[in-house]
């Protein structure tokens, strides 16, 4: 009977053994391009336009050239000893497994994304400072700063198809559930500072939870409810790595890709990546804002450049600072921070008819928020679903759907959606500012005359109505001019428009 038993002992061992060989078989000869059919779901973030994202926030850039670095577009790969040695070397708290799932997905930013590694291998020299600053204060892993590599590339307006945003892509609801603002003007989860704060706090409260990071790194892809759900389903086991096969799809690919961060970041130079060089600076400094003024204010008064501006305040959608109701954060260099509390005042007061028309505080004190609501109409776009969409206006999907009387959360193309938008603390005048009204002979403002597709007629500029406008986003093209005042000066009796029809934008 003992030597029956050990020899199906033997023929066990030896089904497992082939079993698990295959499996590493499998994983090792995966191509890149197929981790997401065998392993996971790739995050958005990977597949990220670099030019796009550089042109996006009006960043100046190069290749970064250094004595110890030589870029080039061919990867090198190594032995996988040298992956596990180099892993052990990270001074790290959280586990670093190495197995063919992770090899794969450094090869993956080693080889088809390169160039989005370089983009944030530039980036970090901006934003892992800060994001370590908070991770510390919290007693945090400081590894945990390459999470935000994994979910946005580093990309503080990344926004995903279900309207996940910001460095630390979090939704609109669990945004503001950890107290981030989100409204028309204002968008907390694109503030790299209170975003990594909420992140933190999220982290804090997961890891109460598991006690274990990589648990805590997978509960912030999948939520708690599919972490649980996995637990259970392996028979209790609480490891990442156990529960494996039971996570979603994309969450598999997550906690490997984590780890795969983690080593591209600290040796891309092994695999001839150099940093892209932005001309986002080091050294700045915050300013409390206590008026309503927009950042082209600041660019004007201060000779600051209005691209680096919005790439070091990506927080306000529409360029405006609402600090009227309660003070606001502005943050500049080191030396134009000075310079604005110099000139703080001569800034509030500049082209304040030109840039912030029709915008007045709101200094009623009445906590309703009746008068700072704006009706909207907004087509359907291909592609846009309802969790899009509320997220580009800063409102909850259900009110949307509240609105329009939706059943679901299904919207087909072409489809009008009314919305009510919070202008946040801020209050439409009833009839456009008298500085509005200009000569005909004076030429449009620079940042009007830009756009297209427009005819200059009198003391106003025309544009005809393209496929998916709305007058909320015409409105936006045109500083100091609201869609009321467009309704209004056209006579519509409602938000309506159609493609093809002619608007008369008043000159401002």
């Amino acid at each position: 009977m003992r030597r029956y038993l050990l020899a199906l002992s033997g023929i066990c061992l030896s089904l497992s053994v082939a079993f698990a060989q295959k499996v590493t078989n499998t994983y090792e000869t995966m191509s890149t391009d197929s981790i997401s059919e065998e392993v996971g779901l790739i995050p958005e973030s990977l597949d990220a336009n670099v030019d796009s994202l550089l042109n996006t926030w009006h960043i100046q850039y190069f290749t970064k050239k250094d004595d110890f670095c030589e870029d080039s577009e061919f990867n090198v790969s190594f032995a996988d000893s040298v992956y596990v040695d180099r892993l052990k070397r990270l001074p790290r708290i959280i586990p670093m497994t190495y197995n063919p799932v992770v090899r794969n997905c450094i090869e993956l930013y080693a080889g088809r994304r390169r160039g989005l590694v370089r983009y944030m291998l530039g980036m970090a020299d901006f934003y892992f400072p800060l994001i370590e600053q908070k991770l510390d204060a919290y007693g945090l892993p400081l590894e945990l700063k390459y999470l935000a590599v994994v979910e946005s590339a580093l990309n503080p307006v990344a926004l995903s198809r279900v309207g996940a945003c910001g460095l630390w892509q979090f939704m609109l609801p669990t945004g503001k559930s950890y107290g981030l603002e989100i409204n028309s003007l204002v968008d907390e989860r694109r503030d790299p500072v209170k975003a990594t704060d909420a992140a933190c706090r999220y982290f804090k409260d997961m890891y109460a939870i598991y006690g274990d990071w990589n648990l805590v790194i997978a509960s912030y892809n999948c939520g708690p409810g599919n972490v649980n759900k996995a637990i259970r389903r392996s028979g209790g086991k609480r490891d990442f790595w156990a529960i494996f096969p039971y996570l979603p799809k994309e969450t598999r690919s997550y906690v490997p890709l984590f780890i795969a961060a983690n080593y591209i970041m600290n040796y891309s130079c092994d695999h001839n990546l150099c940093a892209i060089e932005t001309s986002l600076p080091l050294a700045t400094d915050t300013v409390m804002v206590n008026n309503t003024i927009h950042l082209q204010q600041v660019s004007d008064v201060l000779g600051a450049d209005i691209g680096q501006l919005k790439a070091l305040n990506p927080q306000y959608k529409r360029d405006i600072i609402p600090g009227s109701s309660t003070p606001s954060v502005l943050k500049l260099t080191a030396a134009h921070a000075y310079a604005f509390v110099t000139m703080e005042d001569s800034i509030r007061k500049y082209k304040a008819e030109e840039f912030l028309a029709n915008l007045i505080p709101d200094a009623s004190g009445n906590d309703s928020k009746s008068d700072t609501k704006e009706r909207i109409t907004h087509v359907v776009k291909k592609g846009e679903n309802l969790y899009t969409i509320s997220n580009l206006y800063g409102v909850a999907s259900r009110d949307v759907r509240k609105w329009n009387k939706l059943k679901s959360s299904k919207v087909v193309s072409g489809r009008r959606l009314v919305l009510y938008i919070d202008n946040g603390g801020v209050r439409l005048a009833d009839k456009p500012s008298a500085s509005s009204e200009k000569p005909a002979s004076e030429p449009a403002s620079k940042s009007t005359a830009a756009k297209t597709p427009v005819a200059a007629s009198g003391d106003y500029i025309s544009y005809k109505v393209k496929s998916g406008d709305s007058l909320y986003t015409i409105s936006k093209k045109y500083p100091g001019v609201t869609a009321q005042v467009i309704q209004e000066t056209n006579g519509l009796p409602n938000s309506d428009i159609r493609p093809g029809q002619v608007l008369k934008i008043p000159v401002v």
